[in-house]
């Protein structure tokens, strides 16, 4: 039977007096009640749909209750697209740079002001507040003085040589300036550390108290990506979508992509189970206002789920929804073996049906011949999927394969659909005045084919940017890995604030900072990274931002499209002499066109060249760029749009926007455009988060560090330690082609600023640190060995200059920890995994990355794994497990050469006729002073305590000891051998 089904139309819930509560059973396949799109055409194309040219035939297919409609619709694209139907808030606060002379920074009576204004009556929705001068401004000149000191001391090192050991004073001197250098350029970034505070209250003020109801924020468009459903569990992706399609935000201005790099069937299913789950658990959290919006971290909570909650059906309702996650975790658990049995159904009846046509077609006296299918994977509407499948094939592969959109929650209507008593899905819970609509959720597999360059994630983001503007196109994207999600259901209202601010419209992205759980109490590899997030990154914000770190952060499309900011005043300093002088940019008045802002950008006759020919992608830039502009309540908001501009019914989503998403994540579309150079993601570099964050602040844009109360996004890191060293080797690998190419910070245009640029190019040069590293962690083994040292004779000069450095670097530090926040403890993991990493992982990374330049060999990396272990009886039972990697072997010769060395030198004094202890201590202290850093590295490789067996350790001291005692009696030292003093220092 034939029907006609207009795709325009929003997914709007039928009025609860009249629904029909759907029973949903366990183990049952996606429902295919909506129409979808997959593209499953030939593997190169001819035409498009914005390029006739050829024919292409569309089918769409609709099931309900045993019911399937067919849809043939005729496009001008080579393709055969099937459809399976399925208070305030406190953080980081935006700056004042571009005041104009007013100071709105007074921190005086905050607690009392519903509103913030600034100095021409504009209400504020963020504000910057900065850290006490009693703490910065000791904590700069102290900075100053160790930089002093460090001068001093080099040039007095340099003017003293060691004539006795004119080569272990030359390595040392060597690795103490290199020091020196890189201790400068992390420091000068730190110079001018800030806070932020937004004002909730304001925005829902400003943009929520319309005549007509409707809400007039921006909608954003969330990105989800994921490649492997083995390393990524669908669970966990499953349970991230949840969290965001559940978040405090207006629905009908929220749109969440699911980007699925391996086309897998297995991901597809889970996200299609978690749409309809999220018909009940929207609004259970919004009857509730559950905290976290992750049912598995939820419902795992350690905390009392009960506290502050006075609807009195909550017990009920909790429990009845916990039942139904329950039943949601077995169904996508068992995904895989569904997927599996129903394919192999499906292929036996495929091959008795070749068998029956051949036998109809042979002749009676012939055997018919059997030719065997390939096993193809099958969807639960009986069609072949048109991903990867479980047995891969030609056009079936992870690198090879059909491009695919899927809408599996269509956009909602306009206005609140209200609930009623009868529940949802069966379930019974009073939903009476909560709004049931669920926000738009879009599954996306880029299409693949061999012969092009897909360029890893990269390239995955950007089909993402160019499908998501064609079918929702918000002014604003979020984007966020599988495995974090939302914590804090009001971090979107936080950024917003940001980039809605009156002086936020030069705000190319906001950057969260990133929280992790599930990691062990001692957090023994750092991989909280306390002092990268909460001091690093919040210096960086009272510059020109921070540096945008690949999830948790909220760009503005405008921005990641290549335009440079509205407005723009190049500050002078030391590097600006480089440059040649712009002129400000100017903001443009009412009349103007929305882009011509966009001084530098080429005229709209040569886009077609810069972002592909799609013309609906075309025509969405400007309605972007409208929509992102902050409110013009106020006459001195020139650059701004209309109040209640964005309060309109909702843009349906029809055919057309569907095809032409389809059209433009195509592999071939980005042949001969800007994409992935100046445009989007930045292709090229294993790093591209860096880069891309890079080339907005290059165009003059700002960033801004957004710290919430409560943590806006939680992930998950690897806690192994082979996996952890993996991970570092990604960053740092990632760093050195930085280093080595045209992103690198010196070569940054002149709207970066100065110490931005030292931050970047600190980015590139910090890998190469681990050359020197290495070298001077054997310096205190050689001196012991040896019996010669970094200086000639022990003097008073020397040891100042140690005590005023060693000095100055505590006090800096206790001052860093009180302006960031973070503990002695984070400091101090931070400072044991320095050594860990400088001596394993980014060794490797700057060998590889030599090689690369040099010789043209291309990096590989190892995924860092996000499957949970199967000792649930253990939470950190990762932790404990050791698995051999090459990068082990530095820091495990660099602490057998430094026990060693001291067991040599104390037995060398055991023989010595005149033993002089004292003379011992500056060596065995510096290699002590090695070996504390390198604790956690060798804990790790122990494994769990009580299944190594203790008489390995004993075993190998006693053979270290006799192979000591055995070098000290072959060569016994003589005491003209010895210097004056025995040591070795750090700057």
């Amino acid at each position: 039977m034939m029907s006609t089904i207009e795709l325009g139309e929003t997914n709007e819930p039928r009025p609860p007096e009249t629904e029909e509560p759907a029973v949903k059973k366990p183990g049952r396949g996606p429902s295919w009640s909506i129409m979808d799109w997959v593209i499953t055409g030939s593997r190169s194309y001819k035409g498009t749909a914005s390029n006739p040219g050829s024919s292409v035939n569309l089918v769409g297919m609709v099931g309900e209750s045993g019911r399937t409609d067919t849809i043939t619709v005729t496009t001008t694209a080579t393709a055969v697209v099937a459809a399976g139907v399925g208070t305030n808030g406190v953080g980081y606060r935006f700056g004042d740079e571009y005041d104009d002379g007013d100071d709105d920074d007074d921190d005086s009576d905050d607690e009392n002001r519903p509103e913030r204004v600034d100095g021409k009556g504009r209400k504020r929705l963020s504000r910057k507040i900065r850290i006490p001068s009693t703490i910065l401004t000791p904590y700069r000149l102290i900075g100053f003085l160790r930089f002093a000191a460090l001068v001093l001391f080099i040039i007095w090192r340099l003017s003293h040589v060691n004539s006795d050991a004119v080569w272990l004073w030359g390595i040392s001197i060597v690795c103490e300036i290199w020091f020196a250098i890189t201790w400068l350029l992390d420091q000068l970034p730190k110079l001018s550390p800030i806070n932020r505070e937004t004002y909730l209250k304001v925005l829902e003020k400003k943009f929520e108290r319309t005549l007509n109801g409707r809400s007039d924020l921006p909608a954003i468009d969330v990105f989800v990506s994921t490649a492997d459903p083995e390393k990524e569990p669908s669970l966990v992706t499953a349970n991230t979508v949840l969290s965001i399609l559940a978040a405090d935000y207006p629905v009908e201005k929220l749109a969440c992509y699911v980007s699925d790099d391996g086309g897998s069937l297995l991901t597809f299913e889970a996200m299609d189970e978690a749409a309809d789950f999220a018909k009940l658990w929207v609004p259970f959290c919004k009857k509730h206002d559950i905290e976290p919006r992750n049912p598995e971290s939820y419902f795992n909570s350690k905390r009392d789920p009960y506290n502050y909650k006075v609807r009195v059906d909550f017990v009920k309702d909790r429990r009845r929804v916990k039942r139904e996650y329950d039943e949601f975790k077995v169904r996508i658990n068992g995904l895989p073996d569904m997927i599996h049995n129903r394919s192999d159904a499906l292929n036996a009846r495929e091959e008795e049906e070749a068998v029956k046509r051949q036998l109809k077609a042979g002749k009676d006296d012939e055997a018919p011949r059997y030719t065997k299918n390939p096993k193809a994977t099958w969807m639960s509407n009986n069609t072949q999927w048109a991903g990867t499948w479980l047995q891969p094939k030609l056009e079936h592969t992870k690198s090879d394969h059909a491009g695919i959109i899927q809408v599996l929650a269509m956009p909602p209507a306009s206005d609140p659909v209200f609930g009623s008593t009868r529940g949802i899905n069966g379930v019974d819970i009073d939903l009476t005045g909560i709004d049931m609509r669920v926000p738009m959720l879009v599954y996306m597999s880029r299409e693949k084919r061999q012969g092009f360059e897909h360029n890893k994630k990269a390239g995955a983001m950007n089909a993402l940017v160019r499908a998501s503007a064609v079918m929702s196109n918000g002014p604003f994207i979020l984007n966020l890995d599988c495995d974090h999600y939302v914590n804090n259901s009001q971090a979107f209202r936080e950024a917003i604030c940001f980039m809605m601010d009156p002086k936020g419209d030069h705000v190319a992205f906001i950057q969260f900072p990133q929280r992790f759980e599930g990691i062990d109490p001692s957090d023994r590899y750092s991989n909280r990274n306390k002092v990268f997030f909460d001091a690093n990154m919040r210096a960086l914000d009272g510059l020109q931002g921070p540096a945008y770190v690949g999830t948790g952060c909220m760009f503005r499309r405008t921005a990641l499209y290549g335009f440079d900011p509205p407005r723009f005043k190049i500050l002078r300093n030391c590097c600006g002499w480089c440059f040649p002088k712009r002129h400000s940019m100017v903001i443009n008045n009412e009349e103007e066109e929305p882009l011509e802002i966009y001084s530098d950008l080429p005229g709209r006759s040569t886009w077609s060249k810069r972002f592909g020919n799609s013309l609906l992608f075309l025509d969405s830039i400007e309605v972007a760029e409208y929509r992102a502009r902050p409110v013009a309540d106020h006459p001195s908001i020139t650059n701004g749009r209309e109040p209640g501009s964005l309060t309109g019914p909702c843009e349906p989503l029809t055919q057309e926007m569907i095809k032409e998403a389809i059209n433009v994540i195509s592999c071939w579309y980005e042949k001969k455009t800007e994409w992935g150079n100046q445009v989007g993601w930045v292709y090229g570099s294993v790093t591209e988060d860096v880069v891309t964050g890079y080339k907005m602040h290059t165009r003059g844009w700002r960033s801004v560090y957004c710290i919430t109360k409560r943590d806006a996004f939680r992930g998950t890191a690897p806690i192994n330690l082979t996996d952890r060293l993996q991970q570092a080797l990604r960053w740092a690998t990632g760093s050195v082609e930085i280093f080595f190419s045209k992103n690198n910070g010196i070569l940054g245009g002149p709207k970066l600023k100065f110490f931005q640029r030292i931050a970047y190019l600190n980015v590139g040069i910090y890998p190469f640190t681990s050359i020197f590293l290495i070298v001077y962690c054997f310096v205190p083994a050689l001196s012991l060995f040896s019996g010669q040292f970094i200086v000639q004779s022990l003097n008073v000069t020397f040891l100042v200059y140690l005590l005023i450095i060693t000095i100055t670097l505590c006090i800096l530090a206790g001052l860093e920890l009180k302006w960031s926040g973070i503990s002695l403890d984070d400091w101090w993991r931070n400072e044991q995994f320095w050594m860990i990493g400088g001596t394993s992982a980014h060794l490797a990374a700057v060998i590889q990355g030599l090689l690369k330049v040099i010789g043209g060999i291309d990096i590989s990396f190892t995924l860092t794994s996000k499957a949970t272990v199967e000792d649930e009886d253990d939470e950190f039972a990762e932790l404990y497990i050791v698995k051999w990697t090459s990068l082990m072997i530095p820091p495990i010769t660099i602490m057998m050469v430094n026990i060693i060395a001291v067991t040599i030198a104390i037995g060398r004094e055991l023989y010595s006729a005149n033993p002089n202890w004292g003379k011992l201590l500056g060596g065995v202290f510096f290699s002590i002073w090695v070996l504390m850093h390198l604790y956690p590295f060798a804990k790790g490789l122990m494994g769990r305590g009580g299944k190594t067996p203790a008489v390995v350790f004993i075993w190998a001291g006693l053979v270290s000891i006799t192979i000591a005692l055995l070098c000290v009696s072959i060569n016994p030292s003589s005491d003209s051998a010895r210097s004056d003093f025995s040591g070795a220092s750090f700057p």
